[in-house]
């Protein structure tokens, strides 16, 4: 009898951990909705905070981003962490248009000026405008970096490198989950 029991408890334990991490994974994949409109704007219903079109300044609570973003998008543009190179979405791609934060919707940077630097992410040479990225010191590797940060949201977008090409001599360069993409309509 005291056998059963055990099973039991572990089988309503186990039920409980699956429903638990199946809600999760729905949470999450509801976070990761977006529709590309006609009008070429992302629109993520989950994220209130999100537009193709304000340059409004974001100042929120980490709990607040926690709420609307995906666990990856969030790691990522919240915590400076980094996905593995050669495995992001856009960094081999030379698809014609514009990108922006995935946390708030900024335009970032246009395609004409993304390059091909074989490191493994996407990398470009300058970006949209003046205002569409900010930077701030990074030392957490031991050596000095300069982190390019959403000039919106002031999400982590990556970093800044002084060895692109011409005009500019600058690599920004980008993780891929950090960045929207909207292609140019065919005509």
């Amino acid at each position: 009898m005291k056998k059963i029991n055990i099973q039991i408890s572990a089988l309503l334990l186990f039920s409980v951990l699956f429903l638990t991490a199946f809600n999760q994974f729905k949470k999450n994949e509801l976070k990761a909705v977006e529709v590309i409109s006609n009008n070429d704007t992302i629109t993520k219903p989950s994220n209130p905070y999100y537009s193709n079109t304000s340059t409004k300044k974001l100042k929120l609570s980490d709990a607040d981003w926690e709420k609307v973003l995906s666990p990856d998008v969030y790691a990522v543009s919240r915590h400076a962490d980094t996905e593995r190179p050669f495995t992001g979405k856009y960094w081999d791609t030379d698809e014609k248009g514009t990108y922006y934060c995935a946390a708030c919707g900024f335009k970032l940077f246009r395609s004409r000026a993304k390059f091909s630097s074989n490191c493994g992410w996407p990398s470009f040479f300058e970006q949209a405008n003046s205002k569409s990225v900010v930077y701030k010191k990074d030392n957490s590797l031991g050596v000095e970096r300069l982190e390019a940060l959403c000039g919106r949201c002031d999400g982590h977008l990556g970093h800044l490198f002084d060895d692109g090409p011409e005009p500019t001599g600058k690599r920004y360069c980008m993780n891929s989950i950090a960045l929207d993409f909207i292609p140019n309509h065919k005509k």
